[in-house]
């Protein structure tokens, strides 16, 4: 296990002996993509959870999507057979809550362009959301509000911006996944208003809690109290990057917005500790890359190595995974300053994936 803000390079997913349920004490989950995806089970979610909650580790759930409160999401949990209380989930509507409330007087009031997640956690910072731009407020805040937003809430926020109040935003997505496909998130709500105010001279930029900024984690740790967290996530440039920032090690699972292709091109910082196509990877030992430059880098059967400046899979084994994880080892170390691009294609459709 690889701790701490300043560790090396990662060349190569690592590998675990035994089941990561028993190395880390609380696994921070992210939800979209991951835990559900349109508000229905990701396949092998429920009895993976189930599985690692009985063999001792704590489950948190960590979501940049300011919408929902933490009763409302646990619900839904619950419903999908994946029993959880309020207390274990955290969201970004809370991380930006308490940076506001750090920042402003009890009592404040807030232009708050949202949905109910962001509106209860405002109130339990003893801050008061309102509407409108003339409502007296002394910041503005963005959250996701879903896909009915009203485009007029955006208009209010992008009014009190350019009243020169002070900025805060949830999180900077600019997507979401849903069952039917990718949708805008938050980060594209921001990217509205900061169109509209661009006129400003500087430009204002909102404050950002969500994930893969220190709020984030800073509220994730505080809330569950976690020693040995593992970051559990499916996006390289919130979840991965958020555990890299955090000196936590972390689990990428296919089931969301990464695909096999974008995990070959990481930068340092979007690397995971881990790599598996789902949650079952939670009660699972993680195979070793093996090997290096000179023979190749070797996982299940299968052999990586670049070769001509284009990546090269040789071998076979049971597991597909297996393949990536040796492709990851190839093109993470000999990407350097840049990407490694050639070959991978035709790499990844010998592995299915």
């Amino acid at each position: 296990m690889t701790t701490g803000p300043h560790r090396p390079i990662r060349t190569r997913p690592e590998g675990c002996g035994s089941p990561l349920s028993g190395v880390y004490d609380t696994a921070l989950l992210d939800l979209d993509g991951v835990v559900y995806a349109g508000g229905e089970a990701v396949e092998h979610a429920v009895g993976s959870l189930a599985a690692a909650r009985e063999a001792g580790m704590r489950l948190a759930y960590v979501t940049n999507n300011a919408a929902r409160t933490p009763a409302t999401v646990a619900g839904h949990l619950t419903r999908l057979g994946v029993p959880a209380g309020p207390e274990e989930v955290v969201t970004s509507a809370q991380a930006v809550a308490r940076m506001i409330a750090e920042e402003l007087p009890p009592g404040s009031r807030v232009l708050c362009v949202g949905g109910e997640g962001l509106v209860v956690a405002l109130r339990e910072r003893g801050l008061e959301p309102v509407e409108s731009a003339d409502d007296g407020p002394v910041a503005v805040v963005q959250g996701y509000g879903g896909p009915q937003m009203p485009w007029g809430r955006l208009a209010e926020a992008a009014i009190a911006v350019g009243r020169g109040l002070p900025w805060f935003a949830s999180n900077t997505d600019l997507t979401i996944p849903s069952g039917r496909g990718i949708a805008p998130g938050n980060g594209a709500a921001v990217e509205a208003v900061r169109i509209a105010t661009r006129w400003m001279r500087p430009a204002p930029e909102p404050k950002v809690a969500g994930k893969p900024l220190p709020p984030m984690h800073r509220e994730t740790i505080l809330r569950t109290g976690a020693e040995r967290p593992l970051v559990v996530g499916d996006r390289l440039d919130t979840d991965i990057e958020g555990a890299h920032a955090g000196g936590v090690d972390s689990l990428l699972v296919l089931t969301g917005v990464t695909d096999a292709a974008q995990l070959l091109l990481a930068s340092p910082e979007h690397r995971p500790t881990y790599v598996a196509a789902d949650l079952r990877a939670l009660h699972r030992p993680q195979p070793e890359v093996e090997g290096g430059r000179g023979d190749g880098f070797a996982c299940g059967g299968w052999t990586a190595a670049v070769r001509g400046g284009a990546l090269v899979l040789e071998g076979g084994g049971a597991d597909p995974l297996d393949g990536l994880r040796a492709l990851c080892a190839a093109a993470w170390t000999e990407a350097g300053a840049g990407v490694c691009r050639a070959g991978a294609d035709e790499a990844l459709r010998a592995l299915g994936l």
